[in-house]
């Protein structure tokens, strides 16, 4: 018979912590360095969802930070400008332009990349540009292809001493971070050999991300799903695979389908997990019926962006209205397996809940002998 052992995390905290933390707290101060007090931060896609809460949350935490929102709409820049206030402005450009990078870099110490959908991005030109003007870089990336293309610019952005940091946002990005400390758990505390590690992934609507969500979605039921089982790397059909998993607290079990993920290949080559996947859901339900059909057609026109991005206008209003209905939550349960004194299999998991108005967060540790 099984037995289920409850295990102490290293902090000395019980082995489930639900901690949460309220709206006005997020909004305390940072104190930055002095040398950095005032640097200048360039948000490209800054009139977006995901580049305009990037802004605002920048403002809020480090008010002395000058912050330029990039974008290609002057009104919208106008806009966003308003609302952060006089450490502020607008600066237009087009990410596919070198001269117009150049021009915007100027004077900046750091760009974020929110530009997105990433997917099927031929030139990593923002990274280009930041080498050339010695600026710090970090994007948002979630897509397999240009996030590797980014890191073979390593010795480049070494050779201009500037740092550069791909996949930065929630996931991949924060699950990433979520999957090295299971691994460095289970390695540090339990001792023992991780085997499988699992991203699983749940958006209620857009997830607050917009139409760029849709547009990654849809360009990513284009691609294969690259996954591996016990160190072969596998590919499999895109949103197939169906798996209910349960997200807890104020999300429940919901339905998930396998997804081509840049964390899926990292975690397997640098944390050394022989078996990993990724999968995605949301809601309401209906949305993923949407998504297991549009996987039937054809890949060229899924990975075809102009063909994709008249889907997302033809959908975007639609799922906005829903948004209101469903609302914005996104939640993430990164599990491993882990296997130690040869007989014993041991499971880790965190669970992330991100809504407008809480984060909520857990992490537990049993062992099932």
């Amino acid at each position: 018979m099984a037995r289920i052992l409850s295990m102490q995390l290293s902090s000395g905290i019980s082995s489930r912590i639900t901690s949460s933390i309220a709206k006005e707290k997020s909004e305390t101060k940072i104190e930055l360095p002095e040398k950095v007090k005032n640097s200048r931060v360039l948000i490209l896609g800054g009139t977006g969802r995901v580049g305009g809460s990037t802004a605002v949350a920048l403002s809020k935490f480090c008010p002395d930070l000058r912050i330029v929102v990039g974008g290609r709409n002057r009104d919208k820049g106008a806009a966003m400008v308003a609302k952060l206030g006089n450490n502020s402005y607008f600066s237009e450009v087009d990410i596919n332009d070198s001269k117009s990078l150049d021009l915007a870099l100027k004077d900046v110490d750091l760009v974020v990349h929110t530009a997105g959908p990433f997917q099927q991005a031929e030139k990593c030109t923002v990274l280009e540009a930041a080498i050339q003007n010695k600026t710090a870089y970090l994007d948002v990336c979630d897509d397999t292809n240009y996030s590797w293309n980014i890191k073979s610019y390593m010795k480049k952005a070494v050779d201009a001493n500037i740092p550069a940091i791909t996949t930065g946002g929630i996931y991949p990005g924060v699950s990433n971070v979520m999957a090295a400390e299971l691994v460095r758990a289970a390695k540090s505390e339990s001792k023992s050999d991780p085997q499988r590690l699992r991203f699983y992934y749940y958006t209620a609507g857009s997830g607050g991300a917009g139409p760029t969500i849709l547009s990654t979605s849809f360009l990513l039921l284009g691609e294969e799903v690259v996954a591996y089982n016990k160190g072969e790397k596998i590919k499999l059909k895109p949103y197939s695979g169906m798996l209910q998993i349960d997200f807890g607290l104020g999300i429940g079990k919901k339905d998930v389908f396998l997804l081509n993920l840049p964390e899926v290949r990292s975690t397997h080559e640098i944390l050394g997990v022989p078996s990993v996947s990724a999968r995605f859901g949301t809601a309401p339900f209906f949305w993923n019926w949407g998504m297991i059909a549009m996987s039937f057609l054809p890949s060229e026109f899924l990975r075809d962006r102009s063909k994709v991005q008249q889907l997302v206008q033809l959908f975007d209003p639609v799922v906005r209205a829903v948004d209101g209905i469903a609302g914005e939550k996104v939640s993430m349960r990164v599990r491993l397996l882990s296997q130690f004194l040869l007989s014993c299999i041991s499971s880790c998991v965190i669970v992330l809940h991100i809504d407008p108005n809480r984060l909520i967060w857990s992490r537990q540790m049993d062992a099932i002998e």
